[in-house]
């Protein structure tokens, strides 16, 4: 996979864990306990004027070990809130907004990503620091009954609604 990241051309790469039996990723890569092999590979992406991201859940241990390896950006796992409810989706929302804090103290530039969708994109919108969403699944699974257009269109219509100046 890292040689095809060299060889893709990309301008951004972002570095996810991958089970092999995992239907999507289910959380973020440990950043702590692979330091070594990505303080291996992410030069080699620098090298080619890659900027590299690192996908992590909002925990000070990953956000610290990114900001050791000088990722450029970290982009914040998003999975645990989008399947969250009620006063535990609060919970998760409240430790994004602590991890974009925290990864922007350490010099970090932020990201979020991961089972967003049309109904809880919105709060996430609003994350401090925030430079960039990825939203994937659901913006295809609408295009299939309204058209790309229009699903991207609404997606950028919430974000618009949501984000912070």
């Amino acid at each position: 996979m890292v040689e095809i990241g060299l060889a893709s051309g990309a301008d951004e790469v972002c570095l996810v864990p991958e089970g092999r039996e995992e239907v999507t990723t289910e959380g973020g890569l440990d950043v702590v306990r692979e330091a070594k092999r990505l303080a291996v590979v992410m030069p080699r992406y620098r090298e080619k004027g890659i900027s590299v991201s690192l996908f992590v859940d909002p925990e000070e241990r990953a956000l610290e070990a990114a900001a050791q390896l000088e990722a450029d950006f970290v982009e914040l796992h998003t999975g645990r809130y989008a399947n969250a409810e009620g006063d535990e989706r609060k919970r998760e929302l409240d430790r994004l907004v602590r991890g974009a804090e925290r990864a922007h103290e350490l010099g970090l530039r932020v990201n979020a990503g991961h089972g967003l969708d049309y109904d809880n994109v919105g709060p996430i919108c609003a994350l401090p620091h925030l430079e960039e969403l990825n939203i994937g699944h659901s913006i295809v699974a609408r295009a299939l009954f309204v058209g790309v257009d229009a699903a991207v269109r609404e997606m950028r219509e919430i974000i618009a609604r949501n984000a912070t100046p």
